[in-house]
């Protein structure tokens, strides 16, 4: 069915689950991606995942998903892809779930921040009813991360790992980069409206911009190392109410 399936699709991209109930041997696996790389019409453009076969996940694949809702903590070496769903308990469509297991904002995006940070793919499971309706909490969801990603998506897409992935400090902040362009992507706002980062090396022509914000952010360097950003106040504010937030730093190290 792989093989037809190719032919008459010629997909970007092979999803392949359920492989750990037998080795590759029985799925004939080994057999059709020698196929696929080698002779198929998307033999230059197809990419796969890590599970054809028992022991094969987080070792062999274009990209290795390992186990569901992997977290590799520190920046892998691999290309890789967080598999996540709203239903914190189901893949599918449950009648009875409750709101109090499902994936609320702030845990998508903070889902979202810290898999791209890490280099990694997001894929965002919805489990639809059996008329294939996504169910209106769901709609909610989606709706919710398409507006976060409107304002915050610079930030977001085709963006590369930085040198520092995660600050270490008590805030939890993460980087993305573009080229020079580094991304500091703050999930909590401060207390005091001011944002340490000890991570990127100020110049004096560094600027400091806010996604979905006009105008420049003041900035000094930090006692110790590092920078302070002044943040515009939240009330009254133009910014929407959200869980994360990214500046944009131009002239860093």
């Amino acid at each position: 069915e792989t093989t037809s399936i190719s032919l008459r699709y010629k997909p970007d991209l092979i999803w392949s689950d359920g492989d750990w109930e037998a080795p590759d041997s029985y799925w004939n696996s080994t057999s059709f991606l020698a196929w696929l790389y080698n002779d198929s019409p998307v033999k230059d453009t197809v990419v796969v995942n890590d599970r054809w076969g028992r022991g094969c996940s987080c070792h062999h694949g274009g990209f290795y998903n390992c186990a569901d809702k992997y977290r590799p903590g520190t920046l892998p070496d691999h290309k890789w892809e967080m598999c996540s769903s709203l239903d914190r308990l189901s893949w599918g469509y449950r009648s009875n779930m409750s709101l109090a297991e499902v994936m609320d904002e702030m845990s998508m995006i903070e889902e979202l921040v810290q898999t791209v940070s890490l280099g990694g793919n997001y894929l965002l499971n919805v489990g639809p009813t059996k008329e294939g309706v996504i169910v209106p909490i769901f709609q909610e969801r989606l709706l919710a991360l398409g507006r976060w990603l409107e304002t915050n998506g610079e930030a977001i897409y085709e963006s590369q790992p930085w040198r520092v992935q995660m600050e270490n400090t008590t805030d939890t902040v993460w980087y993305t980069s573009k080229g020079a362009v580094v991304f500091a992507i703050f999930l909590l706002w401060p207390r005091d409206s001011v944002l340490c980062l000890s991570s990127p090396i100020p110049s004096p022509g560094t600027q400091v911009t806010l996604l979905g914000f006009a105008g420049t952010l003041e900035w000094q360097e930090h006692p110790g190392k590092g920078m302070l950003i002044s943040l515009p106040y939240m009330l009254p504010s133009p910014l929407p109410p959200q869980p994360g937030w990214a500046v944009k730093l131009e002239g860093v190290k």
